[in-house]
């Protein structure tokens, strides 16, 4: 009985072992996005692909983590954080951006080291580049931006007291708003919209010639986590094996990898 007991027990342990070497994952990395060409979208067979993805991909492996992408309707990012729904906010998120409400994002989150910059820019009709100019010419103007995005605290700024935001669930549906008129146009990440407009459905959109400055992607954590740590050690560790860079050429995003490992401590 005893030898019975004891076998029993080196099995379990047996198991244990292998499940941490690497056998079986040791729990899952939920990220949170929205579909963002080219960071998170799905592809012709309904998977999730991009930039991000693969990151995250990456990272888990690494890490010995389960990856999991859940589609979250951006302006309840932070709920969605702090309720444990996800474990990160992993979706060209702007760090260095205030909510709506004119909090910056990094006094609601622990942000990783920052990896890639990016512009907010103007998505108009083409025959209205004449009028789109400057930042002075969205005063009193009607303004699609994603709820909650960097590009919603911009435009609100922009568009003044006269003006007019519509919030969408994500920044792919901005483009109808502008291309069916019911919007004058739309404030998105530039990655994005280089991506979109001028083909397909949209040939008859572009990007105004107007400066918004720059920003640099990060990923948020719950505050404390120390998933941020583990994450970040990982981060590093990809872009000196040369695998992020491999990454961003994929998806024509090479000159926006930057790496910064001061970022967000």
């Amino acid at each position: 009985m005893k030898k019975a007991v004891y076998f029993a027990l080196a099995a379990v342990l047996l198991v244990s072992l292998f499940s941490a070497c690497g056998g079986k994952s040791a729990g899952k990395l939920v990220c949170g996005v929205t579909e963002y060409e080219p960071m998170n979208y799905r592809d012709a067979r309904g998977n999730w692909t991009g930039f991000d993805t693969e990151f995250a991909l990456l990272v888990g492996q690494k890490l010995g983590l389960e990856v999991q992408f859940q589609l979250i309707d951006w302006s309840n990012k932070f709920i969605e954080l702090n309720s444990k729904s996800i474990d990160a906010i992993w979706n060209g998120f702007t760090a260095t951006a205030n909510e709506s409400d004119g909090t910056p994002r990094m006094n609601l989150c622990d942000m990783s080291y920052s990896y890639m910059t990016n512009t907010q820019c103007v998505v108009i009709k083409s025959d209205r580049a004449a009028e789109f100019t400057s930042t002075d010419s969205l005063a009193g103007k009607t303004i699609a931006v994603e709820a909650g995005s960097a590009g919603e605290s911009l435009a609100q700024e922009l568009v003044g007291d006269n003006g007019r935001i519509v919030g969408a669930p994500a920044q792919i549906n901005t483009f109808m708003e502008v291309k069916s008129g019911a919007s004058d146009g739309a404030v998105i990440d530039v990655i994005l919209a280089r991506q979109i407009t001028g083909s397909g459905d949209y040939t008859d959109l572009t990007i105004a010639n107007i400066s918004l400055g720059d920003e640099i992607y990060a990923i948020g954590f719950r505050r404390g986590d120390t998933l941020r740590n583990r994450v970040n050690q990982a981060m590093a560790e990809l872009y000196d094996e040369g695998k992020l860079q491999e990454i961003a050429r994929k998806y024509g995003l090479a000159e926006r990898l930057v790496v910064d490992r001061n970022f967000g401590r």
